[in-house]
């Protein structure tokens, strides 16, 4: 278990971390998830024990995580934390980077190692190019892999897939979530993305200004955020006046989706603009002088249209 307790940080006098507390199983996976600024990578850095705390504890079965002032060598040997930087060795390969920490006395099994981590990451044809002729997102994959090479107990990621192209970034996602579920490996994400929150964390921690809003399943955040700010964390929102949708809520949080056209009995939108994404339009219309956005399955022309809620 990861015990956070209580702690506090701040740079210069500056508050980063006011108060936060929580606690992760062996094998949780934990979305940490805020504006930028709201302390993310900071937490991060404060759990593997880069910083000094201004106040509370931080344990892991019950070992005390300590900062600098207590180690020579900040961070603790039993987790791993990639940051926003890679730290790669510009002058060696990929399979050199990746098998760096893996000992030599067993060469088949370090080579077994490294290709098995080249497959998860996509990275197999890449294997003898040296990392200083890599784009971001190609040493984004390889700190990926070199980071889980020596199996850690914890694993902290920072924004770990914030430089991979769109189209990959779902496939490396499920690889690497996988394997660490399958090894029973914790870890703590930090990042903006929900696509790393919904479908693979087991919680999510919502932080703003440096202080925990809530810890909950995501799905259950999702589908009843309490305020529009976690609401906002999973794509555009809606905060609208429950009166005008015959609701006894006075203000009425929702995302485009539950929003419908109708062709008569609703709510009259001016429209704005329309946006085709694909399988399907997003429409931006005006409401009581209020922004609003909603999905529709048609191009819409018209300068007014009806909505509803979705029953």
């Amino acid at each position: 278990m990861l015990s956070i307790e209580n702690i506090s940080f701040a740079y210069a006098e500056k508050p980063i971390l006011k108060d936060v507390s929580f606690r992760v199983e062996k094998g949780e996976h934990i979305a940490i998830m805020g504006e930028s600024g709201c302390g993310k990578s900071t937490l991060l850095r404060c759990i593997y024990g880069l910083f000094d705390l201004e106040a509370g504890k931080i344990f892991y079965n019950e070992t005390p995580v300590l900062g600098p002032a207590y180690n020579l060598v900040p961070g603790m040997d039993y987790m791993k934390y990639l940051a926003q930087d890679f730290d790669l060795m510009p002058f060696l390969t990929v399979a050199q980077n990746i098998g760096k920490h893996l000992s030599n006395f067993y060469p088949e099994e370090k080579k077994q190692r490294i290709q098995e981590l080249l497959e998860m990451v996509e990275m197999t044809e890449f294997a003898n190019v040296k990392a200083k002729l890599l784009s971001g997102g190609q040493m984004q994959r390889v700190a990926l892999a070199r980071a889980i090479a020596v199996e850690p107990e914890v694993l902290l990621l920072d924004e770990p897939f914030s430089h991979i192209d769109s189209f990959q970034k779902n496939s490396l996602r499920r690889n690497l979530f996988a394997h660490l579920k399958k090894h029973n490996i914790t870890c703590l994400v930090a990042t903006h993305d929900k696509e790393e929150s919904l479908p693979f964390s087991d919680k999510t921690l919502v932080m703003k200004d440096g202080e925990v809003l809530t810890f909950e399943n995501p799905k259950v955040l999702y589908q009843n955020p309490t305020n529009a700010y976690v609401a906002s964390l999973f794509g555009d929102v809606n905060v609208l006046d429950g009166k005008d949708f015959d609701t006894d809520k006075n203000e009425l949080i929702c995302y485009p989706h539950q929003l419908e056209i109708v062709a008569s009995g609703g709510v009259q939108v001016l429209v704005k603009s329309c946006y085709f994404q694909g399988d399907h339009y997003l429409v931006l219309g005006e409401l009581n002088g209020k922004k609003i956005t909603l999905k529709s399955s048609e191009e819409i022309t018209s300068e007014h249209i009806q909505i509803q809620l979705k029953k």
